[in-house]
């Protein structure tokens, strides 16, 4: 498969973005570059950010793409008379993955400094610790970036309560085996595939207005989707996620989101049912024109999809999600191939649409 170098830059920049939950302006900035020429873009105080394609008509059905732009992160919680920070999550992390990892805490100056998330030397853990297994809590870990006072931290680091954390991660791409590893990939290869399908639409006839939507806050109950789907108003979504890759760990019948083998379409996921007819409607679609997919029923997690598909009159939806392994930790495993394959589905489903196929979801 060929890939696009510009396309691959674009993912990387938009993966070491910083932008956990509240404070996603540098991915936000990162995005705009990228649609700029091609769509009206605005951008609300939640930092929601709106790209209405230029070829748009004002009178045909509204078709939004959403993707999140934040990223699982943690904030300063308070300052430790050690000079260790303690912190909480923005989103819901994999905590067993957390002792001994880097992190980059913003000072009050707007640097990023390191630190690293403390783990205690089995030399000093008592027999109880040291068998506990992972009992592992974030009210029990702390971050140190090598102050020796909380006085320390705060004049000479600059370190103040309320700010962003993030995993000190960059991207990497392996091209001789077609692996990307890096952060954010839920949902920044999200965000990368929403951007990549703009541009290729930019100037395709549609009997659709196609309007794009990174939404903010994800990761802390889809907070910036319920602002912007009231914005849009859209007739007709689709949700674009770094889905978590079950491939690894799951007995081969019950695989259903595996690297390498295209998109991922959920039937149910603990906050949506996804739009039955509109998802079989996909499905079919993926069929007849021998496009990579895969489908799944989810017992856990959640999604914008939710928040659409019960807005204003109800809004029919699916979620086409990259499969990454290992999210909501400090590195994803992910594939372009997958990504290719979620932007051509996104495509297809983009240009097939009509009116009247929307009014029979």
């Amino acid at each position: 498969m060929n890939k696009n170098p510009e396309t691959l830059k674009m993912i990387q920049e938009l993966s070491d973005a910083i932008g956990p939950s509240g404070f996603e302006d540098e991915a936000v900035n990162t995005a705009r570059k990228y649609v700029e020429d091609i769509a009206h873009v605005e951008e609300d105080c939640l930092r929601n950010l709106y790209m209405y394609r230029n070829t748009n008509t004002g009178d045909k059905p509204v078709f939004m793409l959403d993707a999140h732009s934040d990223e699982v992160g943690f904030m300063v919680h308070s300052i430790k008379p050690n000079g260790t920070l303690r912190f909480v999550e923005l989103g819901g992390w994999n905590t067993n993955s957390l002792p001994s990892s880097k992190v980059l805490v913003r000072n009050r100056d707007g640097a990023y400094i390191p630190g690293v998330i403390a783990a205690k030397p089995p030399h000093f853990m008592s027999a109880a610790e040291r068998n506990g297994g992972n009992n592992i809590s974030i009210q029990n870990l702390v971050i140190d970036i090598g102050a020796v006072s909380d006085q320390d931290a705060i004049e000479n680091f600059g370190i103040r309560i309320g700010e962003p954390i993030i995993s000190d991660v960059k991207f990497e791409y392996d091209e001789a085996h077609d692996i990307m590893i890096g952060k954010g990939f839920d949902c920044r290869i999200g965000c990368a595939a929403l951007l990549e399908t703009m541009r290729r639409l930019a100037n395709e006839q549609l009997n659709v207005d196609l309007v794009g939507v990174l939404s903010s806050q994800e990761e802390v109950g889809e907070r910036g989707v319920h602002v912007a789907v009231n914005k849009v108003k859209p007739q007709i979504a689709l949700c674009f996620e770094g889905c978590p890759a079950d491939d690894t760990f799951t007995e081969p019948y019950a695989i259903q989101t595996a690297l390498k083998k295209g998109p991922m379409i959920r039937f149910l996921d603990r906050s949506v049912i996804c739009s039955p007819r509109y998802q079989r409607y996909t499905l079919d679609l993926a069929e007849k024109n021998h496009l990579a997919i895969q489908s799944s029923v989810r017992e856990g997690g959640g999604n914008n999809g939710a928040i659409i598909n019960t807005s204003m009159d109800g809004i029919p939806v699916i979620v086409v999600g990259v499969p990454v392994r290992y999210i909501h930790t400090h590195y994803g495993i992910s594939s372009y191939y997958d990504f290719e394959a979620t932007v051509q589905l996104a495509m297809a489903v983009v240009k097939s649409m009509t009116k009247e196929i929307i009014e029979s979801f």
